[in-house]
């Protein structure tokens, strides 16, 4: 399964890579650009989309309606094609009042709103043969590949090969997409290598956007990956492996072409075999990898009451819950271990960094204000076998989280010693605790809010 995996993520890298510099090679310069300077979109204080309390990016209706009215008086047709282009994406058309529909038409009209919508299907037919011919690389494989064309939302599946990963096919919307793009550029992040969990099913997945000079966002390639096939069908083993490796290194013909460097060219000639043959022929340390770390385990709380009151609103605690995590650990330093659900484990090479990330954390959700949580951290050996991660250590982090209430931060005497002297960090002794398959008591420390209030720690 090793051999499948890794060729499988090389494969994944490849493809996400491809469709973005391929596409990147295919923008130019938009054939109606302006020959004198006109101001864009964004530069007018009417720009039609506002950062709501959440951070996320949303439509202001108002403003979209004074940008109408502005462009049906005083001629900008960059501007107006930009806002042409946000119209169609957002939908106006089946939200906004009959008078304000009625000079969106206008304005639609003015500017040549179909020239805008048919132009942009011209812009991104190299894309969807981009998609096509990488799809078709890698069938049977669990690897999905599309293209939205995102100045139609409501039908903006344009492309897509091995669509049967997700059932969808041409003509599907993806109404959320946009907004959802706009807040990531706006906040500075990439939908790059994420998580989906959508009842039994799971998926890894890539989003990458499209822009164009004069438009802005226009569309976006997709890769979606079959975790569960992956993992639970291709990773048995058999026949079903080598039908999976079979069809990922499926070939139609043969070239002589020589794509090496002159180095590699020279190793390949004297028998490397692959780019690692090296490090695969030199003995390697056998049995579970073991290192020593500060190790962060956090639970929300109530999560299966909260599963029973509301499904659907629990999961999207449960991606609010991640997303938070996967930032703070980012930030301190840390490796992102498990997700258990509604578990994180995490793991750190100082015990300062897993607390600062606990501190963020629980900040985090405290703005959120949906959920609450408990944190623990423990400095114990942490043991890696087989791609997961087991020892006392992960025990004893587990155990001290649920030791401590709703929004608290705890932790062991080992983490408390290596906080000692170290500013912005007081601890309270709570007292000893018996836990769940530990032979001896562990002391339990709580994270102090405010230093200068606490009592000496013990």
């Amino acid at each position: 399964m090793g051999l499948s995996v890794f060729v499988f993520i090389v494969v994944v890298v490849l493809v996400g890579a491809g469709a973005f510099l391929l596409g990147r090679r295919t923008q130019g310069p938009s054939p109606q650009a302006p020959a004198v300077h006109q101001l864009r979109l964004e530069e007018y204080d009417f720009y039609p989309f506002v950062v709501n309390e959440r951070a996320h990016v949303e439509l202001d209706a108002d403003a979209f309606n004074r940008a109408v009215t502005y462009l049906l008086g005083e001629q900008n047709e960059r501007a107006a094609k930009e806002l042409i282009v946000i119209g169609e994406q957002n939908l106006v058309r089946d939200t906004f009042p009959t008078e304000w529909l009625q000079n969106y038409k206008e304005l639609y009209a003015k500017y040549q709103g179909d020239d805008v919508v048919n132009d942009n299907t011209v812009f991104l037919e190299n894309y969807a043969r981009v998609v096509r011919q990488l799809g078709r690389s890698v069938p049977n494989t669990g690897i999905e590949i599309l293209l939205h064309n995102l100045v139609n939302p409501s039908r903006s599946l344009v492309a897509i090969e091995n669509g049967e990963v997700t059932g969808r096919s041409v003509g599907s919307g993806a109404t959320n997409l946009v907004l959802d793009l706009k807040t990531r550029r706006q906040q500075g992040t990439e939908k790059v290598n994420y998580e989906l969990n959508i009842g039994s099913r799971q998926f890894k997945c890539t989003t990458v956007p499209i822009f164009r000079a004069d438009y802005g966002l226009v569309g976006a390639i997709c890769i979606n990956v079959d975790t569960r096939f992956v993992r639970d069908v291709a990773a048995e083993g058999g026949v079903r492996l080598d039908a999976f490796v079979d069809n990922l290194l499926r070939t139609d013909f043969e070239l002589d072409e020589n794509i090496l460097s002159p180095d590699e060219y020279h190793n390949a000639q004297r028998g490397k075999r692959h780019y690692l043959d090296e490090a695969i022929r030199t003995p390697t340390q056998k049995g579970p990898a073991r290192r020593l770390a500060a190790i962060m385990f956090s639970d929300i709380v109530g999560y299966t009451a909260l599963m029973g009151a509301d499904e659907g609103a629990t999961l999207e605690i449960v991606k609010a819950n991640n997303e938070i995590h996967t930032a703070a650990i980012s930030s301190n330093g840390g490796t992102l271990l498990k997700k258990l659900g509604d578990g994180v484990l995490a793991s750190f090479e100082s015990v300062s960094s897993a607390v600062t990330c606990a501190q963020e954390v629980q900040s985090a959700v405290g703005s959120d204000g949906r959920f609450e949580i408990r944190i623990g951290i423990h400095l114990g050996e942490v043991v890696l076998t087989d791609g997961d991660v087991h020892g006392d250590g992960v025990n004893i982090a587990s155990r001290i989280q649920s030791e401590v209430n709703a929004g608290e931060i705890g932790f062991t005497k080992a983490v408390s010693d290596n906080l000692r002297n170290k500013e912005g960090f007081q601890a309270t002794f709570v007292g000893e605790r018996s836990l769940k398959n530990v032979a001896d008591p562990v002391g339990l420390y709580v994270l102090v809010d405010d230093p200068a209030s606490a009592p000496e720690t013990v």
